[in-house]
């Protein structure tokens, strides 16, 4: 398992009513929420397929509340007025959209400041808001069910770290286990008595406790939060990762290491200006690097996985019925769109039985995908005809998307492209395509031509659209017509099909039934 459903756990029936349409994920459709944490103030208001959202606003401000905290015990005065600020502007903006009231959750900072409940007050009376303070413990609960609107049925370490605290949630299958919570936040360790020396004192016991406490080695470890996805980005400049997208993201312990001696020698005004990473983050990143260092090397974790989902996403999990939860999110999503984009919503199962034949091996690709290229094979079809190719190959790779690896990613956009385009061959996407082998670009190329030729075939009234037959060892593809489907066979279309024998290795056509 790869931290993504298996190509047969997802239920195609009623495939005419997906459970986006339900009363119950119709409720979840534009929900916004508040993430009131020691470095920044976050409203995120998702819209679109419930169980895998799109981000309709995201907006935070640097205020920077848990600053100085660890000294003086009280939320920055600075960072109060500019929290406060940003809350009232996520207010009326949530009264705007019609999307109030808000669900709005404050974490480490507010928690333990003297002046905490000072400020919760202050926010219900100028912004009409309440502010659920939680413990440590729930916000690492919160932020694995973040990680779980991504990866359904996800195992291994989630770790999310804030400015004040760091928090670690065990996850075995789709279920959360034991959390816990820590105060190994940059922020606060920044001002830790001992200087450099005293913080490596406590990073390490810090680790270690928690390392003893969640009793978890070897296994994946899922990153959460604004320190380390910096972080990631940092490996992906180093590393000249050709894909910017930070959800998803893989790293061995070997290029985390390499990547953390790097922030160690460079300077953080150049990692800045190759990076875009912001000033406070990045005036964060160099200790949020020495904690993630003793994390690996305590965990031994077998890959390190970086989630863009976490405590937000998790509010949002959290309200849905379990009978969405358990809906593939990459499906749900794809379906969505065939809903709102597609010129004829529903064909797209219509194509998917049509091509299946043809992958029909062991090492086939996972059915899932399969699925979403069907579902997917039109939406873009308002971009200009020469670009339509690059636009379909653009989009997936950088949609918001979960429920994906990169390497999927890729090969999905790849079996797009060829669903518009015979040859890739002077595409702009090269270096993409590196990232997957020689065997999956076939494949993709393969899926793509299918689908570029089953979509002659939309205009048949008759709900079959015939089938098609692949018998690899004959080296023999045949092509069985129904009656609706006829007189669609014309030049264009055998050119097409023409082509599809040719990516399987130029194979014999034969037609039946013209």
């Amino acid at each position: 398992m790869d931290g993504t459903p298996s190509g047969d756990s997802e239920d195609w029936g009623p495939f005419g009513r997906p459970l986006f349409k339900d009363p119950s994920a119709l409720a979840l459709k534009r929900v916004g929420v508040v993430d009131v944490g020691s470095n920044s103030v976050r409203m995120v208001v998702f819209d679109g397929a419930a169980r895998s959202p799109a981000y309709f606003f995201n907006e935070k401000v640097m205020a920077g509340l848990g600053t100085g905290m660890a000294a003086t015990g009280k939320l920055n005065p600075e960072g109060r007025i500019r929290a406060l600020k940003a809350i009232k502007r996520f207010q009326l903006l949530a009264d705007a959209m019609g999307i109030s009231p808000l669900t709005a959750v404050a974490t480490a900072a507010v928690r333990e400041a003297e002046d905490g409940p000072d400020f919760e007050r202050e926010v219900l009376e100028q912004t009409g808001l309440k502010l659920w303070v939680i413990e440590g413990e729930e916000e690492a609960r919160l932020s694995a069910q973040g990680v779980l609107l991504g990866w359904p049925d996800a195992s291994g370490l989630v770790c999310d770290i804030g400015g004040s605290s760091m928090e670690l949630a065990k996850l075995t299958e789709g279920e959360v286990g034991r959390c816990l919570s820590s105060k190994l936040g940059p922020q606060r360790l920044k001002t830790l008595k001992g200087g450099k020396k005293g913080r490596k004192i406590a990073i390490q016991a810090g680790v270690k406790e928690l390392a003893a406490k969640i009793g978890s080695t070897g296994e994946r470890l899922y990153l959460v939060g604004g320190s380390w996805r910096a972080i990631a980005r940092i490996d992906m400049d180093r590393r000249g990762y050709p894909l910017t997208v930070l959800h998803e993201y893989r790293m061995t312990r070997k290029a985390m290491y390499a990547t953390i001696e790097h922030i160690e020698t460079s300077s953080t005004e150049e990692l800045r200006a190759r990076t875009g990473i912001g000033e406070s983050r990045m005036a964060l990143v160099p200790i949020a690097a020495q904690v993630l260092k003793e994390l690996v090397r305590e965990l031994k974790p077998r890959d390190i996985a970086v989630s863009s989902y976490g405590i937000r996403e998790g509010m949002l999990y959290e309200q849905m019925p379990e009978k969405l939860r358990a809906r593939d999110p990459l499906i749900e999503a794809c379906r969505f769109a065939e809903d709102k984009d597609a010129r004829m919503p529903g064909f797209g199962r219509r194509l998917y039985d049509f091509v299946l034949p043809l992958f029909k091996a062991r090492n086939a690709p996972d059915k899932r995908l399969i699925k979403a290229a069907c579902l997917l094979h039109d939406v873009s079809w308002r971009a200009h005809p020469d670009y339509r190719h690059e636009v379909c190959f653009d989009e997936v790779t950088r949609a918001n998307l979960g429920g994906m690896t990169h390497r999927q990613r890729i090969f999905l956009g790849v079996a797009l492209l060829h669903r518009y385009k015979n040859s890739r061959d002077d595409s702009p996407f090269h270096a993409l395509f590196d990232l997957i082998d020689d065997d999956d670009l076939r494949k993709a190329e393969i899926l793509g031509k299918a689908m570029r030729f089953g979509a002659m075939l939309t205009a048949s009234k008759d709900s079959d659209m015939g089938d098609l037959r692949y018998y690899p060892k004959k080296a023999l593809l045949e092509l069985r017509l129904a009656p609706g489907t006829r007189d669609l066979f014309g030049e264009v279309a055998e050119a097409r099909l023409a082509a599809l024998a040719s990516a399987l290795g130029d194979v014999q056509v034969v037609v039946k039934g013209r």
